[in-house]
Order: structure tokens, then sequence, then C-alpha cells
């Protein structure tokens, strides 16, 4: 091999041209060449759960600011049309998220997949799946390395870098909860002036941040949602007991899956207490049939942030554009990936991740890695829903 790329070397030109060639072709060499010899992650590369939830140092929490956040994530009143609350597409019986490809938030009517548009209607669908808002208080943790919860990434580009500013970003965007009511720039002053004009939310917010003079602003309204977020953890599925020395809570099945998960290479993006980097991957990914154009994700290089792995059974359909809907279909598509098919066509393969091509996903091997998936679930999270709310509007929206 050596010998060969010495006598190439006298060639400059034409091995000019031919690289030429390969990228004006789409062909990135890393990505389409064999398969190398690569590291093997090993379950030291996962982890538990952390028992206790780190809070900012900017925003302690509270029983104040969780019961104010609580009642503002279940009341519509935070929505342009009062009619979209953040709990429509983060339904406790639904893992704080839906069955639904992507969202429907402003103009609709209903809950999970019975939800659908009013006629008329001009609102697009939401651009992306819902993620679940469980256990977003451990969002950013990886091994041995120090926890910012004020530099978590969030959403499935990456855009907001802790919980608090996630929180507001729905209230601003057009299709989820800000409609035609209020342009951009306007809506989170008038969803102020509205929190203010009830008489039990000014009491509210006043208890919550005793300290401010004005305490109904909306930094406090993302400290306080994100305050209640912080309380809907779930860390301590039978895998967590795993990890923490429970040798017998897992079954022999699921300890193969675990074992088969390792070796084909999940845990190169799929790895931590939390089961992913935080990192945006390119993997060809296809868009929605929802919406007209293309996500390009974060980076506009089809970029999407790796996703966590636990209480996938109660959080499909999968992938950014919620196109998979099984796991099966989900690991199918990985095997797929690893022998060079890209899904969607406006990807092209320079663009493709390298480590997609460091996957090694059989399909004789799918259903172990589904039993070990499996134990990552953990229902014992508070799925609690208010009787009422202060606006006096329905709990959770229409």
């Amino acid at each position: 091999m050596r010998r060969l790329f010495a006598n190439l070397s006298c060639f400059p030109p034409a091995w000019a041209v031919l690289l030429f060639i390969c990228f004006a072709c789409g062909v990135n060499p890393e990505y389409s060449k064999p398969k190398q010899q690569t590291k093997t992650e090993t379950i030291a590369d996962l982890g538990a759960l952390p028992r206790f939830v780190t809070d900012p140092v900017d925003n302690p929490t509270s029983p104040e600011k969780v019961q104010l956040g609580r009642l503002l994530f279940f009341d519509p009143v935070l929505s342009g049309n009062k009619d979209v609350a953040c709990a429509t597409c983060h339904q406790p019986e639904f893992n704080y998220a839906e069955f639904l490809e992507t969202s429907i938030g402003v103009n609709g009517v209903g809950r999970g997949s019975k939800r659908f548009f009013q006629d008329p209607n001009d609102i697009p669908f939401v651009k992306r799946n819902s993620q679940s808002v469980l256990n977003t208080a451990f969002n950013g943790i990886r091994n041995d390395e120090p926890y910012h919860p004020e530099s978590a990434a969030m959403f499935w580009d990456g855009r907001a870098k802790s919980l608090e500013e996630q929180a507001l970003f729905p209230i601003r965007t057009f299709e989820e909860m800000r409609g035609h009511g209020y342009a951009e720039d306007k809506v989170l002053e008038g969803i102020v002036k509205r929190l203010n004009a009830i008489p039990e939310y000014r009491a509210l917010f006043a208890a919550a941040f005793k300290s401010d003079k004005n305490p109904v602003n909306d930094g406090n309204l993302a400290k306080a949602i994100a305050a209640y977020e912080r309380t809907l953890i779930a860390n301590n599925s039978r895998f967590d007991q795993y990890m923490r020395g429970d040798s017998g809570a897992l079954t022999t099945g699921e300890k193969e899956g675990l074992n088969l998960f390792l070796k084909s290479g999940c845990a190169k993006c799929h790895s931590g207490p939390m089961l992913s980097d935080f990192k945006l991957h390119t993997l060809g990914v296809a868009d929605t049939p929802n919406r007209k154009e293309s996500d390009t994700g974060g980076n506009k290089n089809y970029g999407f942030r790796t996703p966590t792995l636990r209480n996938l059974r109660y959080s499909g359909p999968y992938m950014h554009s919620g196109t998979l809907k099984t796991l099966d279909q989900v690991l199918l598509f990985y095997e797929d990936l690893a022998g060079g098919k890209i899904e969607n066509p406006n990807v092209e393969m320079y663009q493709m991740d390298t480590l997609a091509n460091q996957l090694n996903v059989k399909f004789k091997d799918i259903d172990r890695i589904v039993e070990f998936l499996n134990s990552l679930n953990d229902d014992s999270f508070d799925k609690s829903i208010p009787a009422r709310v202060p606006s006096g509007l329905p709990v959770s929206g229409r």
C-alpha cells in the first residue's frame, strides 16, 4: 500500500483530479471507506443517573417556585390564543411527550395521536418531534466531567443551553404557542401583562421570588417552569440499579443486549448516564412529510443532537422527524446506515458523520438490544395534573 501511494505521488495532477471527482460526486472518503477496527466502548462508558438534581447557581429550587412552575406548565394562558399549554405537547401520560410524528400546537384540538387541526387552518405542524421533558434536569451530564446545568444543551438542535432558556422558546414560536396574536418580539411582554392581571399569579410570583420588587417578569416565568421541570425525573430504572451494583437487576437477555449494544457501536454517541453525548450528528434521517421544507438541523448540515435512550417505551415515534415508529425500525435504520444507505435525499455522502461507518448493528441482534433498551424504562415519575389553573382556562389547553 505504501508503494502504491509512493507511485501515485509521481502524478500529482491526476491524484488531485481523483480527489476532486470524489468530493464532486458527494463521496466522503472517511464515511465510504471500508470499516476499520475501532475502539469498542465498555460499560464504563455508560452510567447511572445521579440520585439528586443539581440546580443552577442563579435558580435554586424552592417549593414555591415548583408550585408556580407546575401551574404555568399546565396553563394555556402562556399561549397567544390561550389554547396551548406546555403540557399540550408534553403530556404526563405520554412520558411528558406525545405519540405524534411532529406536534400540533396552535389551532389544534385533542390529545396525543387524536389531536388534529381545526378548520380553517393556516398553522403548520411544529417543525420536529416533541422531546420528553422527563430527565431534562440531567441534560449535559457526562461521566467524570463537571456538570453545569446553566449550559446544558436543549432541543434537537441544541439552540438553548439551559432549562431556563428553553422555557421561553415555545412561547415565542408561531406554530407552537404564539399564533397570530403577537409579533415574536412582543409576545413575552403580552404574556407577562396577562399574568400580572391575575391576582392568584401575582401572589404566587411574589411568594416564589420574595426579593424581587416586580416579580412577575419573563425571567422569573422561565425560572419557575425550569424549577418544576427539574422535579420530573425517572432515575431508578433497572439499568440504574444494575450500574449502582445490583447485578441481579438485569435479566440474562438484557445483559446480552447490553453487550451487543456496546459491541455494535451504539455507545459511540449514546454514552454517559443519559446515554447521549449531546453532540450534533448528521445521519441522513428522513424529513417529516408534515412540512414542505427540508430540516437542515442546528448546524445547517442536517446535524441533530443525540437523544437520550431512557424511557423509549413511552416516547415514540423516534428521531427528530418522528418518522420511525418502533425501536426495531430505529435499529434497522442504523443497520442500513452502516451499509452506506442515506434515507434523506437532501443529505450528501460528504455530509455524513464518520461515526456512522463505525456502527455494526446486525439484524440478528436487534431483539436482544431492544430487550436491553427496555431496562432503561422507569415509570415512577410524577404524572399528576393540577385540577385547575389560575387563569380558569382548560388545564393543558384544548
